[in-house]
């Protein structure tokens, strides 16, 4: 694991970029004063340098020594979509943000391998669990669309093409998708609209948080347990080799 850090960096979207910088002012103060108050001004730059001091401490954790970097982390996969065997000794959960660039690198460079060696193999049981970021405004749609797809057995066709086409999330690109896979296309969009599964998809967030995923994509891979699994966290799309040294580790 040498390398997974040094990837790391440039291969994350930050859950820092999810914090405010200041409430806009109201109409109300904008007629009082075409400017910002000193009050307000000292609060933004306050906001800035703890965003600063967050993001300075995640640099130089990224800078470190990989072996200080492992991070234990327990999930549970419970109501989440899976693939490979349920009997496999290894899982790994994916947290995705759809719209996300290194999710789509992720998805389109490295996922085709582990599918291939380890997850059809039956080493693997591959999980997905949703982290749409707040600055990513199709992200928490389509992490809709894919639970919706999900309620007509068409969960990983729609995961496929929301990761390859991670510009292309509005409703209407959805709409095709579902009826490209034939979908009751009303009942999805009904359903992703209806905002059904929001509840569930901040559930994930909030476990996200807890365990540390700092970024998408965010994993945790290590030995199956009867509720999900037992392992470590990695955040980043890392390369196939990374992913492949840790399994081949756990394995053993």
């Amino acid at each position: 694991m040498k390398n997974t850090f040094r990837y790391a960096k440039w291969a994350v979207l930050p859950l820092a970029l999810w914090l405010p910088l200041g409430a806009p002012m109201s109409a109300k103060d904008k007629d009082k004063d075409e400017g910002i108050s000193k009050q307000q001004a000292e609060e933004i730059l306050d906001e800035l340098r703890q965003i600063r001091q967050l993001l300075e401490k995640q640099t130089a954790a990224a800078a470190q020594p990989a072996g200080e970097q492992v991070t234990k982390a327990q999930v549970s996969i419970e109501g989440a979509y899976s693939i490979g065997s349920k009997d496999a000794p290894l899982t790994m959960v994916e947290f995705t943000d759809f719209q996300c660039p290194f999710c789509e690198r992720f998805h389109t460079s490295t996922f085709a391998e582990l599918k291939r060696d380890y997850i059809d193999t039956g080493k693997l049981r591959f999980v997905s669990r949703d982290l749409p970021l707040d600055f990513h405004p199709n992200a928490m749609q389509a992490a809709e669309a894919g639970r919706c797809a999900g309620e007509q057995g068409q969960f990983w066709a729609m995961r496929d093409r929301m990761n390859s086409n991670p510009e292309k999330l509005d409703m209407n690109n959805l709409v095709s998708w579902a009826q490209e896979l034939k979908l009751n296309v009303a009942g999805f969009r009904s359903c992703v609209e209806s905002q059904k599964y929001k509840t569930f998809i901040q559930a994930d967030i909030l476990t996200a948080q807890r365990i540390g995923a700092n970024g998408t994509p965010s994993f945790v891979v290590g030995k199956s347990t009867p509720s999900g699994v037992d392992g470590e966290l990695i955040v980043g799309a890392m390369p196939y080799q990374v992913f492949d040294q840790k399994l081949k580790e756990l394995a053993r």
